[in-house]
C-alpha cells in the first residue's frame, strides 16, 4: 500500500488550495480515507474522513470551509480548502485503513491506518 499526497504549498489567508493523495495497492471494498494535520511539537489532529460509501466527518475547525472528496477510478482523495487561515499551517497526511469507522481521533488510524508523507501548507501574509 501506497499513498503519496501532493498540492500543498503557500497561500495567503483567505485562499485556497487543494491537496491529492494517489493511494495504490488498497483493494479493500470498505474502506475508509481520511486528512489530518500537525503542527511542530504537536499530536497530530484529523481534519475530515470519508468512507467508501461517501459518508463524511469534519472536525468542527474546518466545517464550511474544506471537502473531503475521493475518486474512485482513479483511487485519489482530495481536500479542498478554502477561505485558509494562519491556524491552518500544518503538515498534512492522508491515512486509509479497512472499514467504514469515521472517527476523526488521532490513535486509531495511528495503529490501523496507512500513511502518506505530509505535505506542507502555509498560510502567511
Amino acid at each position: 500500500v501506497q499513498l503519496v499526497e501532493s498540492g500543498g504549498g503557500s497561500v495567503q489567508p483567505g485562499g485556497s488550495l487543494r491537496l491529492s493523495c494517489a493511494v495504490s495497492g488498497y483493494t479493500y471494498s470498505s474502506y475508509s480515507m481520511g486528512w489530518f494535520r500537525q503542527v511542530s511539537g504537536k499530536e497530530r489532529e484529523g481534519v475530515a474522513t470519508i468512507r467508501s460509501d461517501g459518508g463524511a466527518n469534519y472536525a468542527d475547525s474546518v466545517k464550511g470551509r474544506f471537502t473531503i472528496s475521493q475518486d474512485s477510478a482513479t483511487n485519489t482523495l482530495y481536500l479542498q480548502m478554502n477561505k485558509l487561515k494562519p491556524e491552518d499551517t500544518a503538515v498534512y497526511y492522508c491515512a486509509a485503513a479497512q472499514g467504514t469507522y469515521l472517527g476523526l481521533g488521532y490513535n486509531w488510524w495511528r495503529r490501523i491506518g496507512d500513511w502518506g508523507q505530509g505535505t506542507q501548507v502555509t498560510v502567511s501574509s
